[in-house]
């Protein structure tokens, strides 16, 4: 699963080594943190957040099918 939010994230953002991808498990699912440059941050989330929705999509889609649930939280960069 994070594997899968970094290849994306790396494909959008111009600055693909400002890319932080953390997993933890907190209760019975997954968290997946994603970090990005300030600059970058923008075509991570897209129109009215419809990357970051995608992006929070496929996530689901892929912890499903392992039978786990998952979500994503795109962090504020500092």
């Amino acid at each position: 699963m994070k594997e899968l939010i970094e290849f994306i994230a790396t494909s959008l953002v111009e600055d693909p080594s400002q890319v932080k991808v953390v997993q933890e498990r907190r209760g019975g699912q997954f968290v997946v943190r994603l970090r990005v440059a300030k600059e970058d941050m923008g075509r991570v989330i897209g129109k009215n957040g419809r990357v970051a929705n995608a992006m929070r999509t496929l996530l689901r889609v892929a912890a499903a099918q392992d039978g786990k649930r998952a979500i994503l939280d795109v962090e504020d960069p500092r």
